[in-house]
């Protein structure tokens, strides 16, 4: 689907939803009135949501502003940055070279990166930089699946987390060159040993850069080469050039009187807008979309790799991406304080729905087993589910803490749970 199309499309389902027997017009027709409600209250500066399902967008809808200082609205090909909804990206372009014989999931990094040889471990993860030999090296699978004991600053505990933050800072605002990188990561010790669990770190960013060492190319010209351009994803990248920003939304986070102030004119935000385009890549957190790329990209994944006549990984190998790979005693473990793997498990890059009825009793969405996707930062969210055929967007820009999201949050399942139920779950 092409830009410009998506809005077609949207127009043309919505407009033949009245006679349509595959959902309900009058349920869907709810999610605009939702949208702008929450755009009301204050919970989201902006919001665009994508509802597809069966080769056609059933709904686009752009609400609020993009840009409140200069009262510019939300619109269907609005420029946004998608934090961690990168990392499924990353690990597609990974499983491509899978695919192609160049990597295998039980390699050890070390093939390409010796950066990483005589790795260590943390005696206690919250503990002081007392550490032992890692019982083994880190291999591919322990990337694609934050296995490797490699951790963010604001996930790693005690000294760990200041020695992170001091050595690397934010992985998106880096101003280090890759290689200079990977050896600031490799030379502090891993919270946990390889394999042991998952741990939410910077796997997706080590993981971009082994890709570019085994391709011989940057991860951004592995990415534009050979999956944007395929896939005519025209405004995917690391940077938005000047020709472009007018499209990209201002992230804002919340000021405390019940409004929004402007969060991206840091430094931190200067590797988006810079003079050109940034030496360090985040394939973990890095890039930048539109609803209509995604979009292409999530459809490529439900159609098992390929999409408009493009094929980017065999079908097997999405198998393997999207099915579950965390053990039993693994999705024990919670994430940031939540059991939320008593209902999804981890495979590949994305997680995937486990229980539907677990996944919907706790009340963090819908969906049917087999679902896949991941969230990010800003609050945006999709979501891919094979069994009913659909791809769910949800693409605000709101910097906030896990408390202060929450509004945004129940928003955005609301809106899942509306389009499920509108699309006859």
């Amino acid at each position: 689907m092409r830009p410009g199309v998506l809005i077609a499309s949207a127009l043309t389902a919505v407009a033949g939803a009245q006679s349509g027997s595959e959902f309900s017009a009058e349920k869907l027709q709810t999610i605009p009135s939702m949208l702008q409600t929450a755009v009301d209250m204050g919970e989201l500066p902006g919001v665009a949501t994508v509802v597809w399902r069966n080769g056609r967008v059933v709904q686009l809808n752009a609400v609020g502003r993009r840009d409140i200082e200069r009262g510019l609205p939300m619109t269907p090909d609005t420029i946004f940055r998608i934090a961690s909804m990168s990392k499924p990206v990353t690990s597609a372009a990974a499983l491509m070279l899978l695919d192609e014989g160049r990597l295998k999931l039980n390699d050890p990094i070390t093939k390409w990166m010796p950066e990483f040889a005589r790795m260590r471990v943390l005696r206690h993860p919250d503990g002081p930089l007392d550490d032992f030999p890692a019982p083994r090296e880190i291999t591919v699978e322990d990337l694609l699946t934050h296995r490797s004991g490699l951790s963010y600053p604001f996930t790693a505990a005690g000294p760990l987390a200041a020695a992170l933050e001091k050595a690397i800072g934010s992985e998106i605002a880096s101003r280090m060159q890759p290689d200079e990188w990977l050896k600031a990561v490799a030379a502090l010790p891993l919270a946990y040993a390889p394999g042991d669990r998952f741990q939410y770190g910077v796997s997706t960013d080590v993981l971009g850069f082994l890709v570019a060492r085994v391709s011989g190319m940057s991860l951004r010209d592995f990415l534009t080469t050979r999956m944007f351009r395929p896939l005519r994803m025209v405004d995917t990248d690391f940077w938005v050039p000047p020709a472009k920003r007018e499209r990209l939304a201002a992230v804002y986070a919340r000021d405390g009187k019940g409004g929004f102030r402007r969060a991206d004119e840091s430094a931190g935000f200067a590797s988006y807008v810079g003079p050109e385009p940034p030496v360090f890549t985040s394939g973990g957190g890095g890039l930048v979309t539109t609803a209509d790329d995604y979009l292409t990209f999530a459809r490529m994944l439900l159609n098992g790799g390929e999409v408009d006549g493009v094929r980017l990984l065999k079908p097997e190998t999405v198998k393997l991406m999207v099915t579950n790979r965390l053990t039993a005693e693994q999705r024990q473990i919670p994430l940031f304080g939540l059991p939320i793997w008593r209902a999804l498990g981890y495979g590949l890059g994305v997680s995937t729905i486990m229980n539907a009825d677990a996944y919907r009793a706790a009340g963090v969405g819908d969906g049917a087993e087999g679902a896949f996707g991941w969230p990010g930062s800003f609050g945006v969210w999709w979501q891919a589910d094979p069994a009913a055929n659909i791809v769910l967007m949800f693409l605000p820009q709101l910097a906030a803490s896990l408390a202060e999201i929450q509004p945004a949050a129940s928003t955005m399942r609301a809106f899942q749970r509306t389009a499920y139920d509108a699309l006859g779950r």
